[in-house]
């Protein structure tokens, strides 16, 4: 039969999937550089990774039967595709199951370590009560300024308290001010080198029974064989071994997207 066309699936569903490698309408295919994150290192050249296929029907169907999206998290979506470094956004459907998740455990207080374009910190914030909260890090305030106004457009900004600074830095401060076990979910997605690191001081501040859900364990497959001179790598590969082993925690890791582990803290 005839080839399915690679881009086939239409901009508004495709974009935001990126961290599948599938980029289809964004024009950033494989071999990006990535800017900073979270606390100024950058992440590194990252080819593509296509677990189901790029021009697969089946992922077309998968979007077709499952993608529920607000209509101001669409339009974020949206912006955030012209932007050069879209292939940074959590994918729509990742997105929607972090939200899930939220609900299903009746969080309150999330908190979110690479914020980007806010398109998963809308998300999150839209599912969370009027008296929520989510604690967005990042060090790069030009790129929050795509979504802050759609924050406010969709009647959620008071729930996001936005902290410009190294990630490291919120992190200690909120366990410094007594929110040790105050919080119920927690998204990772930042410099890969300080994924270690966010890890064990998110598990300190989520409370038992809450979730940590850690972005891009696969790295476009390059955790199948780490070079030694590729710390991002390394310290992912380490991170997923130290996490199969850790007690303190169920884990399941999805080959959602770029690959996410969910940590539930016992």
């Amino acid at each position: 039969g005839p080839e399915m066309p690679l881009f086939s699936v239409p901009k508004e569903v495709a974009v935001g999937t990126a961290m599948l490698g599938v980029a289809f309408a964004t024009g950033m295919l494989a071999g990006k550089r990535r800017p900073p994150r979270a606390h100024g290192r950058g992440r590194g050249l990252r080819p593509a990774l296509s677990i189901i296929g790029k021009s697969s029907p089946l992922w077309q169907y998968i979007l077709d039967h499952s993608l529920r999206e607000h209509p101001i998290l669409k339009k974020l979506r949206l912006l955030t595709a012209d932007h050069p470094w879209s292939k940074m956004m959590v994918s729509c459907d990742q997105a929607q199951l972090m939200a899930n998740l939220v609900k299903l455990i009746k969080a309150k207080k999330v908190i979110e370590i690479g914020v980007f374009t806010g398109y998963n910190t809308l998300n999150m914030a839209l599912v969370l009560p009027d008296n929520g909260r989510v604690i967005a890090c990042d060090i790069n305030e030009d790129y929050v300024k795509i979504g802050k106004p759609l924050w406010k457009e969709a009647g959620v900004e008071h729930k996001i308290d936005l902290r410009i600074k190294p990630a490291i830095q919120t992190l200690d401060e909120l366990l410094a001010s007594g929110e040790a076990e105050a919080f119920d979910f927690a998204f990772i997605d930042a410099d890969k080198e300080s994924c270690n690191e966010y890890y064990e001081k998110c598990l300190r501040l989520i409370k038992k029974g809450g979730i940590i859900a850690i972005d891009n364990v696969l790295w476009s497959g390059r955790v199948l064989k780490p070079r030694k001179d590729d710390l991002a790598t390394q310290s992912i590969h380490h991170l997923n071994e130290k996490l199969l082993r850790d007690a303190r925690v169920n884990i399941s890791m999805l080959p959602m997207g770029d690959g996410v582990t969910l940590a539930f803290k016992l």
